[in-house]
């Protein structure tokens, strides 16, 4: 078959190293999936365009090498708007590849023509449109650099659908707009001319002297100089608290590195994001509860990959007399509502890489790490006592804790929901590095499938649970038929309470009003059965442990799963709204 732009952009992204591309299908852009197809990358076909989005986002926090994505045109790019906010929130390297009407029709009325570039420019770091297959290689090179470098995030290159296709086939779409009868009038002549020389420009190289090359990644430099001071005041500490953000792990290769940086650095670390799990389930370092008392006491808080946001209540979250030192990639980021004492613009990971590696002479640090582990011996103790409390159907709590006890020790565990998710994150704990993802700071819902369909790809050999509210499961349940189609095995367990709750709790605390915020406890089981999954549906706690040994058997045997887990109330997160 006759080389096409499709089948340059696959081998272009087949040289990049990427192994999946993720897509909903549409006429804008079939050259391209067949054309990766043809470059023997694996085109996974889902069900919505923000799932295949997500599953690149995955894929690049998994990875690090930026997931791509292929949408058609319009509605298709539209769709994933969502999701490609998501990736530039959670500074996730994705590249969108978007479908486009003809280059000769812009403007004039063809199907699903919008102007995608202003409507994705300010969710991604780069927009361009490619106008000739000269320019295919050069700007996906850059796109893949732009994507990875610094502050990583998504980047959008549109592509007319008349630029994919073969060439010969083109000029015989565009002649046959001409008028041929032999006597053609001035009008027909230019419009004639005019489709020619369009065509010309579109080609105007050779595929076959058209080969990508690399692309390569711009990290900032660790300044030393500043470097040293940390060390100084490191070594000074009494009462450090080190918070380890998703930004830490962005080169994942590297993950183990940072892991053992943390423990060199021996002081009580909390892990968010994607670095929950760095130092497995039972580090003595990982202080799980308390963070907010910790941080009002601690004279030196180090932030490594994670701005003063909601979060950590705008900065306020840290006691006034504590010395903030934050590295952090962005230079917005590291100045975000409180300034910190000492800031540095560069990677936390290889900052904290490089920390480790000098000889730091601390004080006695024995009573400050006997008291958070105090603190987290009362905590974990009350979180027992109030997963014993007899609730309407199953405690989540309860549930959550026998989750935590039935996963694997290289589970991934995915997190999609609002107030049982929430309750995860506490109970939860995520064996080895890179193993926990969710949506990050946006808040998203809707991503669990696509980062549980990434994952799966990602480590077939691992068990992936995918843990969701009964709101967060309405917007991706469809997905079961991708993972049923593609033999892609995964846990997905519905916290189903029958309300948005982490919205509701608050709202008739506040408002005296629960409106919109209630749902039924809808047969999640029964539907995704209906989709090619197993379903379970789980009412009684005396079940608990004979569901999840049931579901991970059905996993184990390639089957998706849904365990329907009707969860009574509780006010473990009374209070929680986040604003």
């Amino acid at each position: 078959m006759e080389k096409n732009g499709g089948h340059l952009v696959g081998e272009t992204l087949a040289a990049f190293g990427v192994e999946f591309l993720f897509t909903l299908c549409g006429g804008h852009i079939s050259p391209i999936l067949t054309g990766a197809k043809e470059n023997g990358i694996r085109v996974i076909d889902v069900r919505t365009e923000a799932t295949a989005v997500f599953a690149a986002d995955a894929v690049g926090r998994l990875t690090g090498t930026p997931g791509v994505v292929a949408v058609t045109a319009g509605p298709g790019v539209t769709n994933a708007l969502t999701a490609v906010k998501n990736a530039q929130m959670a500074q996730s390297p994705v590249v969108v590849l978007g479908g486009a009407a003809p280059s000769v029709l812009k403007g004039r009325g063809a199907l699903q023509d919008i102007d995608q570039l202003s409507l994705v420019k300010s969710s991604v770091k780069m927009a361009a449109s490619v106008s000739r297959n000269c320019d295919i290689v050069p700007v996906l090179t850059k796109a893949f650099e732009v994507a990875v470098s610094g502050v990583p995030g998504p980047v959008f290159v549109e592509f007319p659908v008349d630029l994919l296709y073969p060439e010969t086939l083109v000029r015989e779409w565009y002649g046959a707009r001409t008028v041929q009868t032999g006597r053609e009038g001035l009008t027909e002549k230019l419009i004639r001319y005019y489709l020619t020389r369009s065509v010309d420009r579109l080609f105007e190289c050779r595929f076959d002297e058209l080969a990508p090359g690399r692309y390569t990644a711009s990290v900032p430099e660790i300044p030393h100089t500043l470097l040293k001071k940390a060390v100084r005041w490191i070594g000074r500490a009494k009462r450090p608290a080190l918070i380890v953000g998703s930004q830490a792990m962005l080169e994942p290769a590297a993950a183990e590195t940072v892991a053992r940086a943390v423990e060199a650095l021996a002081m009580p670390v909390y892990l968010t994001g994607m670095a929950r799990g760095l130092l497995g389930a039972d580090s003595l370092l990982h202080m799980r509860h308390g963070r907010k008392t910790v941080l009002k006491e601690a004279d030196l808080v180090i932030l490594a990959g994670m701005p003063c946001d909601f979060r950590l209540d705008y900065g306020r979250a840290i006691g006034r007399g504590a010395r903030l030192l934050a590295v952090n990639r962005s230079r917005k980021d590291l100045q975000m509502n409180r300034r910190p004492d000492l800031g540095m613009v560069a990677d936390p990971g290889r900052v904290l890489a490089a920390l480790a590696e000098r000889t730091i002479d601390a004080p006695d640090r024995a009573p400050w790490h006997a008291k958070l582990l105090q603190l987290q011996e009362e905590k974990a103790a009350a979180i027992e006592m109030a997963a014993a409390e007899r609730v309407e159907f199953v405690n989540p709590l309860d549930l959550l804790l026998k989750i935590d006890a039935a996963i694997g020790d290289d589970s991934v565990i995915v997190a999609d929901g609002g107030d049982f998710v929430a309750t995860a994150s506490y109970l939860l704990r995520p064996r080895v590095p890179l193993s926990w993802i969710d949506a990050g700071p946006f808040g998203t819902l809707g991503a669990g499938a696509g980062f549980a369909l990434a994952a799966r790809l990602c480590r077939p050999e691992s068990e992936v649970w995918l843990i969701y509210g009964d709101g967060a499961a309405g917007y991706s349940l469809v997905e079961m038929d991708t993972f049923f189609r593609l033999g892609l095995p995964v846990i997905a367990v519905v916290g189903n309470d029958a309300g948005w709750t982490q919205i509701g709790r608050d709202q008739v605390r506040i408002l005296k009003d629960d409106v919109a915020t209630r749902l039924r406890y809808s047969h999640y089981q029964i539907a995704a059965e209906g989709f090619g999954a197993r379903g379970f549906i789980l009412d009684r706690p005396d079940r608990i442990d004979a569901v999840l040994a049931a579901a991970k058997k059905a996993a184990q045997q390639g089957e998706p799963v849904v365990v329907n887990a009707k969860i009574g109330k509780t006010d473990f997160r009374k209070g929680s709204i986040s604003i």
